[in-house]
């Protein structure tokens, strides 16, 4: 494994990210890490998924449209996913009873 984050905990920063307005130390509080194998907070900004802004003197992060695509695109292979499990478990199997 590399020292990419998984991918599960980026998406679970964006969600929370996307959820309401952040301080930029609100963020560094709840995802900051000193763990070099689980650099969440840095790989979302590497791929452009967050961005901080100042508003009235402070930084906020946000979501950016990158980060908004991959949200939807998890949201999408987790429904389609989800049909696919639900149809296969669903499908009708005929018993023949012995006459």
């Amino acid at each position: 494994m590399g020292d990419a984050a998984p991918e599960s905990l980026i998406l679970d920063l964006l969600k929370w990210v996307a959820s309401g307005e952040r301080s930029y130390e609100e963020v560094m509080d709840a995802w900051r890490t000193s763990c070099p194998r689980l650099p969440v907070w840095e790989d979302a900004n590497d791929r452009g998924l967050v961005t901080q802004e100042r508003v009235k003197g402070r930084c906020r992060v946000r979501i950016t449209t990158a980060g908004l695509d991959l949200l939807d695109q998890h949201r999408a292979a987790t429904k389609s996913s989800a049909r696919a499990s639900t149809n296969s478990g669903s499908s009708p199997q005929s018993h023949n009873a012995p006459a």
